[in-house]
Formats: C-alpha cells, structure tokens, sequence
C-alpha cells in the first residue's frame, strides 16, 4: 500500500487509514479481527480518541504485537493542560504503549497556543519532551480554526472534514497545509455515510496528494472495499468528475456538511448534530453517559428563536435553524434502532 508522509511529521503512513469511532459498535473480537485485518493488508495508520469509549482499547489489543510497525494517533477533548495530562495518561494505558505518536486536540473551540492560560498546549509540548508523545496535531470543524492552526507553525496536523461534497474554500484548506508542510487528515471521507458513489469519492480525494483520509470502518465489506480501490485507484477523470456532480446536485445542496461553521449558537444548540440527527443517531454507540449529552443536545432544538446568526455563517448557503427543525420533527416521535439501546 501507498505510504505518503504526513507534512513536517515526517510520519509515513498508509494513504488509505483507519478511522477507528465505528469500532465501539463492534464486540472486542469483532473490533481487534477488523483491526488486524487492515493491518495485514498494509494500513499502518489509526487513528482513534478519549471520546470513543472502548475504541483505543481494542486498539491497543488488535496492535500490542506490532506496536513498531504502525502509527497511532488519538485525541482529548480537555480545556485545561491538567485535564490533558490526565487524559493522555489514561490513553497511554488504554492503547496500552508507553507513548503515542500523533496527539491531537479534538475540536477545541479555539487554537490553543504556547504561553496560553488554558495551558494546553504547554501541556501537549511537554509530554512529546518527555517522550510520551511523538508528534502535535489538532482536529476541528472550524474552518477558520483549522486555517489558523495550519498557519501558526505550532501544529504538525491538521484534521478536517473533506469529501468530494467539499467546497473551494475547503480546498483552499488542503492547500494552505500543503504549503505550510502541514499533515491533512480527512476526517468524514464519505460526510458522515451521505454519499453512495464510493469511487468517485476515492478517486476525487486522492487526486490530492497530501490528503489521508481515514475512513471509518465497522464491517468488513467496508474495509475490502476501500483496499480494493486503493489497490486499483481509478483516475480522478472527466468521468468520475461528472458522478461527483451528480451526487452534488442529487443531494439538492440542502443538506447539512457537519462543518460546524454555524457555530456557535446564542442559545447553545448543538446546530451541527441537529442539522443531520438522524445519520448522526442511527451511527453512534450511545452509553449513559453520550444518551444524556446528545437527549439534552435534541431536547434543546425547540428552544430556537430563529434569530438567523447561523445563516450567514453557512458556507453552504443553508438556512441552519429551518434544517434542524425539520430533522427534530422527522426523529423526535420515533424510535431511532441502535445496537446500544434505543433513544
């Protein structure tokens, strides 16, 4: 399989990787077979977080043997340094190495900086001088926190959203990382399950040469599908072109990306999850504790008072709180069927 480096990391990994959110819907068994499946058939990069319950466990079982041979990448969602200190102590215990390659902020609502208060990424600098982290990358929905965070030299990755349902300044994006010799991670490589042509997809994502997309496997169908076109990647022509055009417009353009830009709103309504809730809930593994969070986050869309700061925010040309109303109507008096229970 292809190895292509990940910007000033200096990383190798496998151009097709491993997103690894799916895996906690799956047993352990389940989850360490499909992890040593892709592995045996070159992917070496995988890529998980704190958020994912059990997802860096398995992890850490599926790879204790081959631990030399693959680059691991996770995530905090802390605020503070001391909060990722802690986290990345529980990470180094669940993937159950001594450190970790790649550690990422997971979608910070801002780009932490060295010397600031929130003191994280003085935190983040100090673990990888003491070794337990190799390298520094954030991930986010922001476009403009993951341009930022591409131009203050601070971070060797970046990840992102990116599919072929992507726009230019997306685009834009990519290039400003290629430039600034800044790893792209493509995080939602098929835009949370929307799109249905998976090789004109392949193709357009690939037509990049610094994107990784890390695509989020659960079954192994999946997982043969993209070694399959990873194996034979088909040219990004006037032909696959075309598809991607045409699944552009089957979509209508009404149809929220998850891109988070409408963020945030006044009355503090999760506009990103309410925007493609019903995706968003038949995928996700809901324990105690991510029922509570994301019930409150559905419980919360009425209180919308249509006061219009998403819409211009909306890279898209979307009306935000018009999406999230009819997605509330269309989930809320039926049961959505999840392996971990029913909402």
């Amino acid at each position: 399989m292809e190895r292509v480096r990940l910007g000033k990391s200096g990383l190798m990994v496998s151009r097709s990787s491993f997103g690894c959110l799916p895996i906690q819907r799956r047993s352990t068994a389940e989850a360490v077979s499909l992890l040593r499946r892709a592995h045996e058939h070159g992917i070496n990069f995988f890529d998980t977080a704190r958020l994912y319950t059990d997802s860096e466990q398995k992890v850490g079982i599926a790879l204790k043997d081959v631990l030399d041979e693959v680059v691991i990448a996770t995530k905090s969602m802390s605020s503070t340094g001391e909060e990722l200190t802690r986290d990345l102590e529980e990470s180094l215990k669940e993937l159950g190495t001594d450190h970790i390659d790649l550690f990422q902020l997971h979608n910070p609502p801002f780009v932490p900086l060295p010397g600031g208060e929130d003191g994280l990424y003085d935190a983040m600098y100090d673990a990888k001088q003491k070794g337990l982290i190799g390298h520094i990358g954030i991930t986010n929905h922001s476009l403009k926190n993951a341009k930022e965070a591409a131009a203050s030299g601070f971070y060797e990755t970046v990840q992102f959203p990116f599919s072929s349902l992507s726009g230019e300044q997306d685009v834009e994006l990519v290039e400003l990382c290629r430039q600034e010799d800044v790893g792209f991670i493509a995080m939602k490589a098929l835009s949370g399950g929307l799109i249905r042509n998976i090789a004109a997809n392949f193709s357009y994502l690939y037509s990049f040469g610094n994107v990784v997309p890390i695509w989020g496997f659960e079954k192994e169908w999946e997982l043969d599908e993209i070694l399959a076109l990873d194996s034979d990647c088909p040219d990004y022509d006037k032909t696959m072109a075309e598809a991607v055009l045409r699944e552009r417009a089957s979509l209508g353009g009404d149809f929220c990306r998850g891109c988070g830009y409408c963020m945030p709103c006044p009355e503090g309504i999760n506009i990103s999850f309410g925007g493609r809730m019903e995706s968003f809930l038949r995928r996700m593994v809901f324990d105690d504790y991510m029922q509570q969070q994301w019930v409150l986050a559905m419980e919360k869309i009425p209180t919308c008072t249509e006061c219009g700061t998403c819409v211009p925010r909306c890279p898209y040309g979307l009306v935000p709180y018009e999406l999230i109303r009819r997605q509330y109507e269309a989930v809320k008096d039926r049961e959505i069927p999840l392996e971990g229970g029913q909402l």
